[in-house]
């Protein structure tokens, strides 16, 4: 009886305490910034669906819009439950500097009650699905670069490949708890390093190893429905609202600045693109508009939250600039197929804009400290370079390995053949009419 007595007496006292702790961590919860991380989360998934499909498809050829429709498609269902079974795990939990843990496999830990310490303000489980919309949409960029000759297979092999061994290292050195670019001090929003870097290197390497496309030379390659990528790509501008302003992590000042560079950016190198184009071609395209607003909106993610808008004009304008450079020259002197020109946006607007922002970093926005080199901070720039650097020989590497391993085993293109009657036909019996 004695034992039964002090038991219940510890019980009773441990309740309230344990329920106390609860309410504080309730407490600290808030429904605004709930909100719009969930509205945050929906705009970056309209990005891949259907944003990034119908930029893709109206690119390409008719012959084969239905193949990358659906290699997108049913590539971000994959990455998703990737997502789930280790990828949040991987990236956010606590490991070494280069990989997180496997604290957090099928999400387990992860409920409605949970709430990370780093984001008190939202729970758990909305971090983490809005950071599954990012793992979503990253690696099926890369698919754009071997367009309209990767067998569906391949891709479908390719895309939880490139996430587990290039997105998520990338993803917990650089946002996850002791990653090594977090330590080291450097500066990314909203996935410069993470998302374009990545995506845009390995799509160099991927166009470079799987060659050019067969009927290259044969037929033209011009895009068959410039409305589908007007729309998808405009359908990517609004979202990056979304990509950009969520990274706040809060409906707060930050994600306001966020938004505001984002289209500031945006504007300016569509401007700049056209301009050039105009003075090179004698006349302004359709698919250099939307084109240019793309190439600002990679520029501007990594320092959106850590610049000013002065700031974002000036990367916005030299990234349209830079990107309309990369999209003519580079691929011609070199002959790689880039299909859909993802190099010249992705990596070379990723590069650009995660340097600038070492450049533009402003105390005023990025926090005490955070300056860049028009404030002095020199070291500031220096790690930009020094994490950029490694980003992009990092994703050559693996991608590289990981295409070695695919070309020995399930192959990497669908035959000659296959490529001149088309994807759509030929591996999934549908065309468009």
């Amino acid at each position: 009886m004695p034992y039964i007595f002090l038991l219940s007496v510890l019980l009773c006292g441990l309740v309230p305490f344990a329920s106390a702790q609860a309410a504080d961590a309730a407490s600290a919860l808030s429904g605004g910034d709930s909100a719009w991380i969930l509205v945050s989360t929906v705009l970056v998934t309209l990005m891949l669906l259907p944003g990034v499909i119908l930029f893709y498809s109206g690119m390409i050829r008719k012959k084969n819009a239905l193949s990358i429709s659906v290699q997108t498609m049913t590539g971000g269902a994959i990455l998703s439950i990737l997502w789930v079974v280790c990828g949040y795990s991987l990236i956010f939990t606590p490991g070494t500097p280069f990989i997180g843990g496997l604290s957090k496999v099928m999400l387990q830990h992860v409920s409605v009650t949970s709430v990370l310490d780093s984001v008190p303000n939202i729970p758990e489980v909305l971090f983490c699905v809005f950071e599954l919309s990012f793992a979503a949409i990253t690696p099926v960029l890369v698919l754009g670069a071997c367009a309209e000759r990767m067998k569906f297979s391949t891709a479908m092999w390719f895309t939880p490949a490139w996430s587990l061994l290039i997105y998520m290292p990338i993803g917990h050195m650089t946002w996850g708890p002791g990653g090594l670019f977090g330590t080291m001090g450097a500066m990314d929003f909203a996935g410069g390093l993470v998302v374009h870097i990545t995506s845009g290197f390995s799509s160099l390497v991927t166009a470079s190893v799987v060659g050019r496309r067969k009927d290259d030379g044969i037929t033209s390659l011009a895009p068959h429905n410039l409305i589908l990528t007007l729309s998808g790509g405009c359908l990517l501008w609004v979202g990056w609202f979304g990509f950009n302003g969520g990274s706040a992590l809060g409906a707060n000042a930050s994600a306001a600045m966020a938004i505001l560079n984002t289209q500031i950016a945006a504007c300016a190198a569509l401007c700049s693109w056209l301009v050039v184009e105009w003075k090179m071609y004698g006349k302004p395209s359709v698919l250099g508009a939307i084109s240019g607003a793309i190439a600002g909106l990679v520029a501007i993610t990594p320092g959106c939250g850590f610049v000013t808008p002065a700031g974002a004009l000036i990367i916005g304008a030299l990234g349209g600039v830079a990107c309309l450079w990369a999209v003519n020259w580079p691929k011609h002197r070199f002959h790689f197929d880039d299909a859909l020109d993802v190099w010249a946006i992705h990596g070379v607007g990723g590069v650009l804009g995660a340097i600038l922002t070492g450049v533009f970093a402003a105390s005023s926005v990025a926090g005490e400290g955070k300056g860049g080199v028009l404030e002095g901070n020199w070291k500031q720039l220096l790690v930009q370079i020094e994490v950029t650097v490694f980003v992009a020989v990092f994703t050559i590497v693996m991608t590289l390995i990981i295409l070695t391993i695919l070309k020995k085993t399930v192959g990497l293109c669908a035959s000659e053949k296959q490529q001149l009657i088309g994807l759509d036909l030929t591996e999934h019996g549908e065309a468009l009419r």
